[in-house]
């Protein structure tokens, strides 16, 4: 599984931004897929995932309420829609895939993807 990442750039505080991750796998819905986000001098750390069902989510406490993950079946994209965004959302942006959900969630998924930077101005 490969899975490319793009839709970072810059923003201004309060605005938003869309991540998209394309996969190439015929079925992404089998897997659950997330995103996960490095600033700089920090270590990597979890944003959000989608279980294969597409119904349940979860969250890290710091983006809840301003970002949404969402997947699109039939073009097997992933997106982060990030609202309300805040100089503190400013990393490298990963997203990721595993058929375990758990794993994912413990930031040891089977599949990353490379990086795209937000960067996000006061």
């Amino acid at each position: 599984v490969q899975l490319q990442a793009s839709g970072g750039g810059l923003a201004q505080a309060g605005g938003s931004l869309r991540l998209s991750c394309a996969a190439s796998v015929r079925a992404l819905s089998s897997y659950a897929t997330g995103w996960f986000r490095q600033a700089p001098g920090k270590e990597r750390e979890f944003v959000a995932a989608l279980g294969w069902s597409g119904s349940s989510t979860d969250y890290a406490d710091s983006v809840k309420g301003r970002f949404t993950i969402s997947r699109d079946n039939r073009e097997n994209t992933v997106f982060l829609q990030m609202n309300s965004v805040e100089p503190e959302d400013t990393a490298v942006y990963y997203c990721a895939a595993d058929f375990y959900m758990p794993d994912l969630l413990k930031g040891r998924p089977d599949y990353w993807g490379q990086g795209t930077q937000v960067t996000v101005s006061s």
